[in-house]
């Protein structure tokens, strides 16, 4: 019996363990299966092809021209062509609500009907005409869409109750101290599907190219990725979050706020930060987004001007040093409207309120650093462009330096971020070369170990020969 007992155990072990791994190579290759397809189903962001290069121009209708119109607006287009632009993002253009208005003529997110024009602004035949326009010029159009809440006065409010939020006593809900606009329902699907229809409706009807979304944020992931795959079938559109979220990246947003960076900015403007607390900032926003995730940098907006004062406000003196640094750094440059005349203004949110075009001191600034944008890959959005690699200084507090090079293009940029004259020393040979200054138009060669004098917020982008 021990002899058999011991045979039948040889026997049988080497059976159990070819069972074994046959099963386990079953369960691999089944759940290899399921990966594989559930890759094969998830949808990679594809950017327009448009957009690799391309920068953001921010246009307020009612405060642009006199009339406040788009017809107006519309005879600015050759100037912001020729000053480099490239994309047109235009703030709300559907009709305002009137109930429970703030000021005279309310905000622009309080949205009476998404699929007209404000009357105040023009028709739907301006409108296309403006979009029609653009394109002959070569520049792309996107409208500004506000998901998460309409007017008061909105005929959905009477028509379809059930799509807005209500509180535990039935009564409409108001975001924060938004006290003009209701919260929308995003559990009911009917509101959903209206909204996606809404958001088609202008791309099929007047041949925009995308969107800028408002607080983004506050309405739901699925809801944004479900509305982008259908708006792609359409034709590529460009889908802007006023948000800072990085799993928006992955399926429905090419591109959005570099808020955290903005903030950082100002605050190295006020002396409560330095070079070395944007360069951290770096590190963690290239763990936190994919390469391929395009960021808005801007020193000014619709919002920062009307509430927390112009870049010159904010900034003082670093102003046009932080322009700059925007539009070198990775990410695509915003420019608001009235920048290009150094309009230094905060600018009526609810009345009317017209910027100032007396002078365009600034166009040749921005159109310099808009056309090297452009025209050097190194400089190019997302994964199409360059790495940017720091350039270590004797005053690193002070300095920032940098190089961004890509299929042979290559810029060298050195930001003093103080009111202080600096002489400094940079390191490393990486920057060594011929370049030429872009705003200037100098020659200059580079070795190692060179020193340079830079004013008090004085900048220098050069660019390499």
């Amino acid at each position: 019996m021990k002899k058999f007992s011991k045979i039948s155990c040889l026997t049988i072990f080497p059976i159990i363990l070819i069972l074994f791994i046959i099963l386990l190579q079953t369960s691999c290759n089944n759940e290899n299966k399921k990966m594989k397809e559930k890759k094969q189903t998830t949808k990679k962001l594809i950017h327009p092809e448009w957009s690799k290069n391309t920068n953001i121009y921010e246009v307020n209708i009612r405060q642009y021209t006199p009339e406040g119109t788009l017809k107006a607006f519309e005879k600015h287009l050759p100037r912001l062509k020729q000053m480099g632009v490239d994309m047109i993002w235009l703030m709300p253009i559907q009709p305002i609500g009137e109930k429970n208005r703030k000021g005279t003529l309310g905000s622009y997110y309080s949205i009476k009907d998404y699929m007209a024009v404000n009357p105040e602004f023009g028709t739907m035949k301006d409108f296309k005409e403006l979009v029609g326009k653009a394109h002959e010029l070569g520049l792309h159009v996107i409208i500004d869409w506000v998901a998460n809440h309409s007017a008061w006065d909105n005929k959905m409010i009477e028509d379809h109750p059930d799509w807005y939020t209500k509180d535990s006593a039935g009564n409409f809900v108001s975001p924060f101290d938004w006290t003009d606009v209701v919260d929308l329902n995003y559990d009911n699907k009917e509101m959903r599907r209206h909204m996606i229809d809404a958001l088609k409706f202008w791309v099929v009807e007047t041949d925009i190219d995308g969107y800028r979304c408002d607080v983004a944020g506050m309405v739901p992931l699925d809801f944004w990725n479900e509305a982008r795959k259908e708006l792609d079938q359409i034709k590529p559109v460009f889908m802007l979050a006023e948000a800072e979220e990085p799993p928006h990246h992955k399926e429905a947003y090419d591109m959005s706020y570099a808020w955290d960076l903005h903030h950082i900015l100002n605050d190295v403007a006020k002396g409560e930060k330095n070079s070395n607390d944007i360069a951290a900032y770096f590190v963690e926003n290239d763990s936190l987004f994919m390469e391929d995730a395009y960021r808005m940098n801007f020193t000014s907006n619709h919002d920062e001007n009307s509430w927390n004062g112009t870049e010159y406000e904010r900034m003082g003196d670093g102003a046009l040093a932080f322009a700059a640094f925007s539009a070198t750094i990775p990410g695509m440059p915003l420019i608001y409207s009235g920048q290009e005349a150094a309009f230094n203004r905060r600018l009526e949110f609810f009345e009317k309120d017209q910027i100032d075009w007396d002078k365009f001191q600034l166009n040749d600034f921005y159109k310099k650093l808009l056309t090297l944008k452009k025209n050097n890959k190194a400089l190019w959005n997302g994964s199409y462009g360059g790495k940017m690699i720091r350039i270590p200084t004797s005053n690193d507090e002070a300095i920032f330096a940098f190089t961004r090079e890509k299929d042979g293009d290559k810029i060298f940029a050195i930001f003093n971020f103080t009111g202080e004259e600096q002489n400094v020393v940079l390191s490393v040979e990486s920057f060594t070369g011929n370049y030429q200054d872009v705003f200037s138009g100098n020659k200059r060669n580079f070795s190692a170990n060179e020193e340079i004098e830079i004013g008090p917020w004085g900048y220098f982008v050069f660019e390499k020969q």
